[in-house]
């Protein structure tokens, strides 16, 4: 399981930079300070960002004492957990603070979209750089063949597939209903659940050689692996604890006084600090040509964050006070609908097993233009796009379709 392994002096320099990087938030939330909005947005996202860095490190060690498919999921939400914690708070808080719903709609679709419009196409960028170099060192993987090109899955992935299938039809109901009512709680978790019950019985897929610190990590005794995976899982969860809420906070305040849209700060900083060591593992996989290890890594997270993510607002948000459902305004609704509908493109790319590098660069584009030309109309035009090319695609591909839904009935 364990790759190649970094020395032992780059290990202690990364572990200590991490810890570094999250003592700031630690003294700043323990000693009752009160930072101005814009360094507390930097203090407690630096916070942030080095517990999900924490719980990667951990969540990627717990794999030598945990097998498979579904260990590899719940792993996975873990790693993931820094993104929940801010999210879940701002729906907790609109309970008794209106204005916050927004946030949690914004948090919430910049999460599913920045993962999909940036994380995916990263992997492809990665996986090309990776084959060049080898190439140009006429390495083994060089002539492979033209299907080196492309970025693949396993067949093991289309139970993420179709899931995700699942999740996406779904996921309209908020954009035609303007809520996430306690009914979709109820139906995204059952998905979600249903989902880990599935790849639990599944054949077990291959384990994945570590790298970087996991790597280095599970090379010790097993009790020593085992404190250091627990203490990692327990040091991100209070760090976590600590910076969430102040770091929530911060965003709205800094984009006040900075005079920036709060709304775009919740939507797009907020997940980028929560989900870039994420982004890094997988670019660094496909950096390895790892390609089914990068894109299922990210697949999965889209999986758990378009049903739990989603199916846990409203809960949140009563827990906090408010209604049974999460409201949404008409801002939100576009942004939900134009998530949900690149949901659908990225499934339709996805479901032969095969990502291409020109459906990664349709991917990224249609992201990017949504800062070129901000505004409602834009957002509207841009989920038609989505839809039209995603639907296309499907239909052409009816049968890669049906081959991962049939894995929802009948587990692999």
């Amino acid at each position: 399981m364990a790759g190649e392994l970094i020395p032992r002096e780059t290990l202690l320099v990364r572990v200590t930079l991490t810890l570094v990087i999250a003592l700031p938030a630690v003294v700043t939330r323990m000693a009752g300070l009160d930072p101005p909005a814009v360094a507390a947005m930097v203090i407690f996202g630096a916070g942030v960002l080095a517990a999900a860095i924490l719980l990667m490190w951990a969540a990627e060690t717990a794999r030598a004492d945990m097998s498979g498919a579904l260990a590899l999921a719940v792993l996975a939400l873990i790693a993931v957990l820094p993104e929940y914690a801010v999210d879940v708070y701002y729906a907790y808080a609109a309970g008794t603070k209106p204005a916050y719903t927004a946030y949690a709609a914004a948090n919430m679709t910049g999460a599913n979209r920045l993962l999909v419009g940036v994380g995916w196409a990263l992997v492809v960028l990665a996986f090309a750089l990776g084959v060049r170099r080898l190439s140009r060192r006429g390495g083994r993987h060089a002539t492979r063949g033209p299907g080196r090109r492309d970025v693949r899955l396993t067949s093991l992935h289309r139970t993420e597939l179709g899931f995700l299938t699942l999740a996406a039809v779904l996921g309209f109901i908020p954009a035609l209903t303007g809520e996430i009512g306690w009914y979709m709680s109820i139906s995204l978790i059952v998905v979600y659940l249903l989902y880990l019950t599935q790849i639990a019985r599944r054949r077990e897929a291959d384990v994945e050689e570590l790298a970087g610190v996991p790597a280095w990590l599970v090379t010790l005794p097993k009790r020593v692996r085992r404190t250091a995976t627990w203490g990692g899982f327990a040091l991100g969860g209070i760090i976590v604890f600590v910076s969430a809420e102040p770091f929530a906070n911060a965003l709205v305040d800094a984009g006040a006084s900075l005079g920036i849209d709060e709304f775009l700060l919740v939507q797009w900083l907020a997940p980028l600090a929560s989900e870039a060591p994420e982004l890094l593992v997988a670019v660094m996989f496909a950096w390895r040509l790892r390609d089914a290890d990068a894109i299922g890594t990210l697949l999965s997270s889209k999986v758990n964050q378009w049903t739990l993510l989603i199916g846990t607002l409203p809960l949140a948000y009563r827990a906090g006070g408010g209604a049974w459902s999460l409201p949404l305004d008409s801002r939100q609704t576009e942004e939900v609908l134009l998530t949900a509908a690149q949901t659908v493109l990225g499934l339709s790319l996805l479901i032969d097993l095969v990502f291409r590098r020109w459906e990664a660069a349709v991917l990224f584009l249609l992201f990017a233009v949504q800062f070129v030309l901000p505004g409602e109309d834009v957002r509207l035009y841009l989920s038609g796009v989505y839809l039209a090319i995603g639907f296309s695609v499907l239909i052409a591909r009816h049968r890669d379709l049906g081959r991962a839904m049939a894995t929802v009935v009948r587990p692999r």
